[in-house]
């Protein structure tokens, strides 16, 4: 599949709305609660227990510590679980749909 240039202009405008709607500036593991905490540049913080992502469940404390934010504020990352994940597809709950889930 050939990009062209318009098509790359229109995965930049989407991936801007998306941003829009929220994207992450920061993420930490929290071990005393068991939860991966990621807060947004909306001002607002979610978090959730890393079994609801695949390849995370049975993860060490110092594995989920390692999270790396995508340029784009839009993906986070285990490099030790390589492991990725979706911020849009998570903001609307979805954890292990293709959707959620990049693989690389």
């Amino acid at each position: 599949m050939e990009i062209t240039e318009e098509s790359f202009i229109q995965a930049q405008q989407r991936m801007e709305e998306l941003r829009q709607r929220g994207h992450a500036i920061c993420a930490h593991y929290d071990p005393a609660k068991n939860r991966i905490v990621i807060g947004l540049n909306t001002g607002m913080e979610i978090s959730f227990p890393p079994d609801r992502v695949p390849g995370l469940g049975d993860a060490t404390a110092e594995e989920l510590a390692a999270i790396e934010i995508s340029p784009s504020g839009l993906g986070l990352h285990w490099p030790r679980r390589d492991v990725d994940l979706f911020l849009p597809a998570v903001l609307q709950g979805e954890f292990g749909s293709r959707t959620a889930l990049i693989h690389g």
